[in-house]
């Protein structure tokens, strides 16, 4: 089999399944309720969502570029963030050709020659960064929920925070050794991206005038955020879906406007990844610090 051919094959499951998990949502909640939920929505709090989206991109290219500078590659915060951007439109709008991070791993590489090993390193380091803070985020939300599986738990969630940040560091300083110098500083701004991303949920609740249970929406934000990494849809399209399906029925939300929340996010993140399709036809130029 061609490398092409099982590009197309990868690509057109990923589509199937994108589909299948959506069709599968649609059969379990009705359409309509969906729609009602999203028309009585507040443009102004949607307006803040979008920047609070756009602040958390902003500062997850600043914390890519941490470890891009950990190895030699002295990329300038504006080339670094075009880059970031046109890697978002790749990852969403052409799930077929080239991968977003295969693509900024690729032009890094050409233009720095600082070693295809270290260059995946960072970039697999900048995703699990992210990763790490999502689930203490999570463990911090189920140890202020009340259903009787989280309380009965609540001391692994408690345990799990430092655990993943000693599992996390000891994994760096064991294979990763260039990026100890930025541990903490890179788990600072991943912090701060998912307070915003967490904040822009808040804001997305607010524009849909959901005033209960909201750590209980946030929770399974968080978890579909996971969910969404995995590689089985066309940009964590379904399967974000089918974790607010499932987890509204776990904690007795609303269904339809579950839906709706996951589906307005992913509205704003495909909004402000469309933005790369400017540097898809005017490729960025990377440029050094001085």
């Amino acid at each position: 089999m061609t490398e092409k051919l099982r590009k197309k094959l990868i690509t057109t499951l990923k589509i199937l399944v994108s589909a299948a998990l959506i069709y599968f949502i649609f059969t379990k909640i009705q359409f309509e309720d969906v729609v009602q939920t999203l028309k009585g929505s507040n443009p102004v709090y949607l307006i803040l969502g979008v920047l609070l989206v756009v602040l958390s991109k902003v500062l997850a290219a600043f914390r890519l570029n941490l470890y891009f500078h950990q190895i030699d590659v002295k990329i300038t915060q504006l080339s670094n963030l075009k880059l970031y951007l046109l890697g978002m439109f790749y990852n969403l709008f052409l799930p077929g050709g080239i991968g977003g991070d295969a693509y900024k791993g690729y032009v890094i590489q050409k233009k720095y020659k600082s070693g295809t090993k270290r260059v995946v390193s960072v970039l697999l380091l900048d995703r699990l960064s992210g990763m790490l803070l999502i689930f203490i985020y999570a463990c911090v939300l189920a140890l202020l929920l009340q259903q009787p599986i989280f309380t009965m738990y609540s001391w692994v969630f408690a345990l799990g925070i430092p655990l993943s940040i000693i599992v996390f560091w000891w994994m760096n300083k064991r294979f990763f050794s260039f990026s100890l110098p930025v541990f903490w500083k890179s788990l600072a701004y991943s912090a701060f991206v998912q307070l915003s991303q967490l904040i822009c949920i808040l804001c997305i609740l607010k524009s849909l005038s959901i005033e209960l249970q909201t750590v209980e929406y946030l929770f399974i934000f968080l978890v579909s955020s996971i969910v969404s990494v995995i590689p089985l849809t066309i940009g964590g399209i379904g399967s974000r879906e089918i974790t607010f399906l499932y987890g509204a029925e776990w904690l007795g939300l609303d269904a339809g406007s579950s839906i709706g929340i996951s589906f307005v996010f992913f509205l704003m993140t495909a909004l402000i990844s469309f933005f790369g399709i400017i540097y898809h036809f005017n490729k960025p130029t990377l440029e050094t610090v001085d």
